[in-house]
């Protein structure tokens, strides 16, 4: 029972693979709308549909060849199979089982295939070539004329680009002229307008030009390759740029969530400062004038501390070139700005000793003035001649700095002048006359009193200092000056010479040292006196 089951199975499988085999159920080889041959087995893993569609593919893609030659074609047999090949190309190759589709040998087949398909593509290349390439040289010419009309509309757009720009700023300057405005710079910036349009314009036909060559280049099938290798250099960088950086959306979004986080904390803590400047809250023991200094230290260290987050997320951070560079800068700042560094330094510390602030008037060193601008780097102060001095703040540290500004309007700033008298003169009287001077002196406070102290006992005179307060400490050149002209006016009046800083012991005979209009009218020099003695 078993034998005849097998039996009968064998021969359903038989009548159904005779079925299959007819001829008329092969799959054709076309070329030019011609049935070459066809096949009816499969080979390998390919089925007969997809040998007939893969051969076709090849024999045409041979005549579309400007330099194929049929003579070129080789058959090769083996003890399996029989293969055509082009140039060491594999075209077709017949089997053991196409022979069997046919009254002739495997070998006598392939020979048969060989020779039609040399035959054929003889006949197909020579038709196939001058019709192709009279279409393909005439669609060359259109793209070079296309080429040729895009390159001019491209001149006339930035010709009238250029023209509108040029109309345009002059309108400009003009109008800025009509306001009294400094327009000759504006001017000087026209040659490089127009320079950066020529550069532009010269880019954009460049870029056309070399768009166009792959088009060109892939109308001719045996100059695709080029037309391939043109695209590639600028497709593939840009499909490389493209997936790096969709590689890079998730460390992108770290990079921003980082980002926006101390953003709103800088954003938080500006608010605080500005409301601490403002006088809206107060903190112990810190000044308002700290506020945006601290600020701005706060937002430095923050941000700093969100690169070093952010760092490993960057592209290309791991790689061993921009280590390099990252330690080449860092090393580089290192030793081009230690003078800066320094000035920084002691700008922070300057800000938390707080020498002074912006509109003191101060004596920097040698440098007597207002302050005007006040940073980490220097110190800018203008002084009474309208100088503007910039003073390193690493100097300001090493050295000393008076304020004058930063008590007067509390205490007041003493404002002294020193003159000598000879000790003929009662001292209550000198006392009195700089007092008298000093309180018809404009910008002098009659409260407190002004004071004088005597600081000298020298050879020949005593020296008087007059000691007066001021809330104005930015016209201490003008209250000087008046103070001394005072002092002159009333020692004239009372008859007292001022003599700094000594005069000569020999009196006798020299008139009185002040002014004419000061003397009493009967005054006479007095003669000089000589004791004879015996």
């Amino acid at each position: 029972m078993p034998k005849l089951y097998l039996l009968c199975l064998y021969l359903c499988v038989s009548v159904f693979t005779a079925k299959a085999q007819k001829p008329g159920n092969g799959y054709p080889v076309i070329i030019n709308k011609d049935t070459l041959f066809k096949f009816y087995t499969s080979q390998g893993l390919f089925t007969p549909a997809e040998r007939a569609q893969i051969v076709t593919k090849r024999i045409n893609d041979l005549i579309s060849r400007f330099d194929f030659v049929a003579d070129s074609l080789k058959l090769t047999n083996d003890s399996s199979l029989s293969v055509i090949t082009y140039k060491s190309e594999i075209v077709f190759a017949v089997n053991e089982q196409d022979s069997k589709f046919s009254e002739l040998s495997r070998k006598a087949l392939a020979e048969n295939y060989y020779s039609l398909l040399k035959q054929r593509l003889k006949t197909a290349t020579e038709t196939y070539n001058l019709k192709e390439l009279a279409i393909q040289v005439g669609e060359a010419i259109l793209v070079f004329a296309l080429l040729i009309v895009l390159i001019w509309l491209v001149n006339r757009a930035f010709k009238w680009l250029g023209a509108r720009i040029v109309n345009s700023w002059a309108r400009r300057v003009d109008a800025l002229a009509q306001k009294g405005a400094p327009a000759n710079y504006v001017n000087r910036l026209l040659p490089f307008i127009n320079t950066l349009l020529r550069v532009i314009k010269l880019a954009v036909i460049i870029l056309l030009v070399y768009l166009s060559l792959p088009v060109l280049f892939y109308i001719f099938p045996w100059t695709k390759p080029i037309a391939t290798q043109l695209l590639g250099y600028v497709i593939d960088p840009l499909k490389s740029i493209a997936l790096a950086f969709l590689r890079y959306i998730p460390n992108l979004l770290t990079v921003l969530v980082i980002y926006i986080v101390t953003r709103y904390i800088v954003k938080l803590i500006g608010f605080i400062a500005m409301e601490i400047k403002n006088g809206s809250f107060t903190i112990s023991n810190f000044y308002p004038d700290w506020a945006i200094p601290t600020y701005n230290i706060i937002r430095v260290i923050l941000y700093a501390f969100m690169f070093v987050v952010i760092f490993p997320y960057l592209p290309g951070s791991q790689t061993k070139v921009f280590q390099g560079v990252t330690v080449f800068l860092g090393v580089l700042f290192s030793f081009g700005s230690s003078s800066a560094i320094s000035n920084m330094v002691a700008g922070i510390v300057l800000t938390y000793m707080r020498p002074f602030k912006v509109g003191d008037r101060v004596k920097l060193g040698d440098v007597t003035g207002d302050v005007i601008e006040k940073n980490l780097l220097i110190t800018r102060v203008r002084t009474i001649k309208n100088e503007d001095i910039t003073i390193p703040n690493s100097s300001i540290l090493s050295g000393h700095a008076v304020n004058y500004t930063s008590s007067a309007k509390t205490l007041g700033l003493i404002l002294h002048s020193t003159v000598t008298i000879g000790y003929d003169m009662p001292w209550q009287t000198i006392h009195q006359l700089l007092t008298d001077a000093a309180l018809a002196t404009e910008g002098i406070q009659a409260d407190p009193r002004p004071f004088v102290l005597q600081t000298e006992l020298n050879d020949f005179n005593v020296g008087y200092q007059i000691n007066a307060y001021t809330n104005m400490p930015k016209k201490m050149a003008v209250i000087y000056s008046e103070l001394h002209q005072n002092i002159q006016d009333k020692f004239n009046k009372a008859g007292v010479e001022i003599m700094s800083p000594h005069f000569t012991s020999l009196r006798d005979g020299n008139g009185i040292q002040i002014p004419d209009n000061y003397k009493p009218k009967d005054y006479k020099s007095p003669g000089f006196n000589v004791n004879k003695e015996g």
